[in-house]
C-alpha cells in the first residue's frame, strides 16, 4: 500500500468514474484499474461495487474514505511542514539574551524575523549571561544574545554593536550631565547594582570601571534584574549603572548620565549547526548590525 495508491482510491471514491478519476490522477484508465485491484487485493477488502455502468463505494470503503480522507491532509500538512523547515522558513527556534536588550534591540529583531519568517516558532529565554554558553552547547538554546564574545571553538560570535554604560539617577537628582566630573563625585551615594563579587561579565565590567578610577562603591541593594533597579531608582533609593538599552524601558522618573565605558553586544550560536532556520536568522541580524 502506497501513499499514490490511496490518493487514487480517494479520487476515484469521490468522482465514481474510472476513464474521469485517469483524466485527473494522469494515468491511464487501466493502470489506474491495475492500481484499485492492488490494493483491494492487499487489504482483502473491496473497496468498489462496480459494473459495466456504475462504480460505487462498498461500506468498508465508505469508512476508508472518511478516514483516510482526514490522514491524507495531515500528511501533506506535514510535508508543506517539513519543506519550509528544510527552507528555514519554519520550525522552532530558542533564543537566549539579556534583560537590557528588551526595550529596544529584541523588538526590533522579532519584529523582523516575524516579517520574514512568519512560520517560525520562536521560544524566548533570559538567563544570567554566564548561561548562554552552556544553553548553546547543551542544545537548550539555538541562539545567544551576550554582551561578551563567547569564547568556545564549538561557537561562532558576531559583534552587533557598542553602546554605553549609564549612570541612572532619580529626575530630581542633583547631578545630570552637565554637572558630572567624575565618580568620586558619588561617594557617599547609595548605589543599587548587580553583586560585584559575581563572576557574570556585567559584573567583571563595573569592577573594572570602578578599579579604574578607585571608586567604591556604597553598594545597599543588590539585583541582576534592570527592570527591577530602575523602578528603585524611580523610587529615589539610590542610583544605578545600567547598559544604556535601558532607557528604552523609559520608565518614569529616572534620568540617563552617559559614562566613558563602552558594553558591547553579540550575536552566538553553535558553528556548523545544520539547522538553515538559524542561518536565515543570523542573515537578518546583521541587517539589523548594518
Amino acid at each position: 500500500m502506497t501513499i499514490k495508491q490511496i490518493k487514487y482510491f480517494l479520487t476515484l471514491s469521490n468522482e465514481l468514474h474510472f476513464w474521469k478519476t485517469a483524466e485527473k490522477v494522469f494515468i491511464s484508465q487501466s493502470s489506474l484499474s491495475r492500481q484499485i485491484q492492488s490494493l483491494e487485493n492487499e487489504m482483502g477488502i473491496q473497496l468498489f461495487e462496480r459494473d459495466k455502468r456504475n462504480v460505487k463505494l462498498t461500506d468498508a470503503g465508505k469508512f476508508l474514505q472518511e478516514h483516510w480522507t482526514k490522514t491524507i491532509k495531515e500528511l501533506d500538512q506535514i510535508h508543506r511542514q517539513a519543506k519550509k523547515i528544510d527552507k528555514g522558513t519554519s520550525g522552532f527556534v530558542s533564543i537566549s539574551y539579556p534583560g537590557s536588550i528588551a526595550f529596544k534591540f529584541l523588538p526590533d529583531f522579532l519584529e523582523i524575523i516575524n516579517s520574514n519568517l512568519p512560520d517560525l516558532k520562536l521560544e524566548l529565554i533570559e538567563p544570567t549571561d554566564k548561561d548562554h554558553e552552556k544553553l548553546l552547547l547543551n542544545h537548550k538554546t539555538d541562539i545567544a544574545f551576550s554582551r561578551d564574545k563567547i569564547k568556545n571553538i564549538n561557537i561562532d560570535s558576531l559583534k552587533l554593536h557598542s553602546e554605553p554604560i549609564c549612570l541612572v539617577v532619580p529626575n530630581n537628582h542633583w547631578l545630570n550631565k552637565k554637572t558630572f566630573k567624575n565618580l568620586n563625585e558619588l561617594k557617599n551615594e547609595k548605589f543599587i547594582i548587580t553583586g560585584l563579587h559575581q563572576t557574570t561579565f556585567f559584573a567583571s565590567l563595573l569592577r573594572n570601571f570602578f578599579n579604574k578610577y578607585n571608586f567604591q562603591p556604597k553598594t545597599i541593594i543588590e539585583s541582576d534584574f534592570g527592570g527591577m533597579i530602575l523602578n528603585l531608582v524611580s523610587k529615589e533609593l539610590g542610583v544605578s549603572i545600567l547598559p544604556h538599552s535601558f532607557k528604552f524601558a523609559e520608565s518614569h522618573n529616572v534620568r540617563f548620565i552617559e559614562l566613558d565605558e563602552d558594553i558591547d553586544l553579540f550575536i552566538n550560536w553553535r558553528k556548523n549547526d545544520p539547522n538553515k532556520t538559524i542561518k536565515k536568522i543570523i542573515e537578518y541580524t546583521k541587517s539589523i548590525k548594518q
